[in-house]
């Protein structure tokens, strides 16, 4: 089950753009915490429909960035928290395989929307995206270099065959115009409109990660 029609269903039933743009300073009131990342998640007219704070200890942000373990939440302009992403401290190189990245989606909190894995690759930035039953539904490829010097950075969405493309994850670089935004970091998801709702919500845990991963130390848009 999902929250109300008029939340997030109706909501992502009709979207086929995500825009997730980091904040400075943002929602500490709202879930009264300390967070580290702070973002705002609008829709492609640049209109914010959701926050998101993270939530983790000091230990974690300041000894274990960009691995970290963290909670996110996102909650509606009302407040009201319609996702949880949940990443455990795990380890963030090729050379461990068996102790790859992964990342739970919940949408509502307390019931699982489906999961992201990272899947060992030498060369290749790559995840699985899962439902909630752990069945593999799509992945995502980057590219070999995610520095992405006056361009953007696009990770691919796939088929599972990896043969097609239905989408991307696509971080901005710090030259997109646009008055809704400031000179911070800012992310873009496309994919299908008929993507079923529960795995629009896990593409936004993806986003999180890849952000989390590749691009948080970088001074690329920032």
């Amino acid at each position: 089950t999902f929250p109300t029609p008029t939340g997030l269903f109706i909501f992502f039933k009709q979207l086929d753009q995500i825009i997730i743009h980091q904040q400075v300073e943002l929602l500490e009131a709202i879930l009264g915490t300390e967070t580290s990342s702070k973002y705002e998640i609008k829709n492609h007219l640049g209109q914010r429909v959701y926050f998101a704070v993270e939530e983790n200890d000091c230990f974690d942000r300041n000894f274990c960035s960009p691995i970290r373990s963290f909670t996110i939440r996102i909650a509606d302009n009302m407040g009201r928290e319609v996702i949880t992403v949940n990443r455990p401290l795990r380890c963030n190189s090729c050379w461990f395989p068996c102790f790859l990245q992964e990342l739970e989606v919940q949408s509502p909190p307390g019931t699982t929307a489906g999961y992201v894995v990272q899947n060992w690759d030498p060369f290749l930035p790559k995840f699985t995206i899962q439902n909630e039953s752990k069945e593999d539904v799509l992945k995502i490829i980057g590219p070999y270099a995610t520095c992405g010097c006056f361009e953007d950075v696009d990770f691919e969405v796939k088929a599972l065959n990896e043969m097609s493309t239905i989408g991307k994850i696509s971080k901005y670089w710090s030259g997109f115009v646009n008055n809704v935004f400031t000179n911070t970091a800012n992310f873009g998801i496309q994919v299908p409109v008929d993507l079923d709702v529960r795995i629009k919500a896990v593409m936004i845990g993806a986003c999180f990660l890849i952000d989390l991963m590749f691009f948080e130390n970088s001074l690329d848009g920032l």
